[in-house]
């Protein structure tokens, strides 16, 4: 047999074996994608846009620094939470500030008078604003 039949017979495994390495290189590329997402995901909130919402739409009832003393509040019958008692904050759960925010204060036994912000912000926004305000309380 001469070297061009020996090629020509070992053609079809060769270019098997090119689409294998071809898709293993793929999976590993969409691996490393996917992990970095999680890795960023499991770094924790982005506090500069959690910053940007609450300054945005929570300031008005909750204030500048967060004691509840925001223009809006006084025409509220119940007063905003002020995020800098950490006395009330330590006994606050993040589930229960999340669920706070996001179906309102009425969902966990709170002022029905904080809305609902479900259709506002996304979970990991909602998540961003809980870290956030638990930084106003300085220990």
């Amino acid at each position: 047999m001469d070297i061009v039949s020996a090629c020509a017979r070992d053609l079809p495994i060769r270019k098997e074996r090119g689409i294998a390495v071809k898709i293993f290189w793929l999976a590993l590329i969409a691996l490393i994608v996917f992990a970095a997402g999680s890795v960023a995901r499991a770094a924790g909130p982005d506090l500069a846009e959690a910053k940007d919402n609450y300054t945005t739409f929570c300031v008005k009832c909750h204030g500048v620094s967060g004691q509840g003393n925001g223009p809006a509040a006084a025409t509220l019958h119940t007063k905003p939470r002020n995020y800098t008692d950490c006395a009330a904050m330590s006994k606050l759960s993040d589930d229960t500030l999340f669920k706070a925010i996001k179906d309102g204060g009425a969902s966990v036994g709170a002022s029905p008078e904080m809305p609902s912000w479900s259709k506002g912000f996304d979970d990991d926004e909602i998540r961003g604003l809980v870290a956030y305000v638990r930084t106003f309380c300085k220990k």
